[in-house]
């Protein structure tokens, strides 16, 4: 089996809670040969949690190494890196979200096309094994009615203070400042509105979050037909698709005062009701469970199964499956083309939330944007 030699851009919450702790159980597969982090303290910590001889604090140094592959970890837009990446030969896992437009995921596309090396997006939730049993599940629904999403955020604290993490410190002010200024002209250049609220939004919440509860829906069902509504507040958010006859609301609230997360996907048909509920995504191992609800319409008679599919990760399994496309020639069942139709349905909604209008195909990237 081919070891893939992996470097680490960016070595905050997500990387410490899940990828590096898995690296290092799938060693048989994978080598972190190399850290990159703007914190000199987090980057050094790390190297010692996990051996690593070789750090860096630039992005641009780090792809100088012989590397197989890099995972993009870092906050703000992850074109730069996986544009330079893919053009030095360099396979590409980029955490979501993808990037900030549809303009800059097209040219990652691209990028990676032309020098031939593989481009997956990490959405973790469709490895979850039980999200793989309800695609399969859904397919025999029969008259879908309605589609209900359902995310309550809630304080990430306690569901990280288990950890051993390091926090980051020491980085210059006027580097963090040069980030920020890029991060605020890439939302520009996505959404071109000056509403506070909007960029927000976009930023923090639908980039930030909404994207898996997007995918997961795309997943099931493919392309919705129609952005029929959209309205963000600032608390929550709401997005209204419709599919065929169905609908589908999508609704994210903030709930900080209850350490109780909260993601559901339902689907409702006359005869058969079908629920993923989805625990916090800090959280190794805990399974994802499958409700299965039905009945008979000529009595009261009614059931209700709640499964547990496995608890295996889904960031490990995740990670399998990326190196099975990078030594197997396998396609990753979360492109690039495919991921990037979120970036797109999320630009949609801010457009649809200004205007106040409907748009139709909100997912096709060839459509004008906001």
């Amino acid at each position: 089996m081919k070891r893939l030699r992996v470097g680490i851009i960016g070595c905050g919450l997500i990387a410490q809670v899940m990828h590096l702790n898995y690296l290092r159980e799938l060693a048989d597969r994978f080598e972190i040969a190399a850290l990159c982090d703007i914190s000199q303290s987090v980057r050094d910590a790390c190297a010692r949690d996990y051996n690593v001889a070789k750090t860096f604090g630039d992005w641009r140094d780090l792809l100088k190494e012989r590397l197989d592959a890099v995972l993009i970890l870092t906050p703000g837009s992850h074109a730069p890196i996986a544009i330079a990446a893919a053009e030095a030969g360099i396979h590409v896992l980029v955490e979501k979200p993808m990037c900030f437009s549809v303009a800059e995921g097209q040219e990652m596309i691209a990028a990676a096309a032309h020098a031939g090396v593989v481009l997956m997006v990490a959405y973790n939730k469709q490895y979850d094994p039980a999200f793989v049993r309800l695609k399969e599940e859904a397919k025999s629904l029969q008259d879908l009615r309605l589609i209900r999403v359902t995310t309550l955020e809630s304080p990430l604290k306690p569901y990280v203070d288990h950890y051993a993490l390091h926090r980051g410190g020491g980085v210059p002010a006027d580097l963090l400042a040069k980030l920020g200024d890029d991060t605020d002209q890439r939302i520009t250049q996505a959404i071109a509105t000056k509403d506070a609220l909007a960029r927000k939004a976009y930023h923090l919440v639908l980039l930030d979050s909404m994207v898996h509860e997007f995918n997961v829906v795309r997943g099931v069902l493919g392309e919705p037909d129609e952005l029929t509504f959209a309205d963000i507040s600032e608390t929550g958010l709401t997005a209204i698709l419709r599919y065929g006859k169905a609908q589908c609301t999508i609704n994210w609230v903030d709930l900080p005062g209850i350490a109780r997360y909260q993601m559901e996907f339902a689907f409702y048909t006359p005869t058969r009701r079908l629920t993923l509920s989805m625990p916090s995504p800090f959280l190794r191992n805990a399974p994802t469970l499958l409700i299965d609800e039905g009945g008979d319409a000529a009595s009261a008679k009614s059931y209700r199964n709640e499964e547990i599919i496995s608890y295996n990760e889904s960031f490990k399994e995740e990670l399998l499956h990326f190196h099975d496309c990078v030594t197997k020639g396998l396609s990753p069942r979360t492109s690039g083309p495919d991921s990037l139709r979120d970036i797109a349905l999320c630009q949609s909604i801010i457009k649809a939330h200004l205007t106040r209008k409907p748009v139709a195909r909100p997912t096709d990237m060839a459509a004008p944007r906001a």
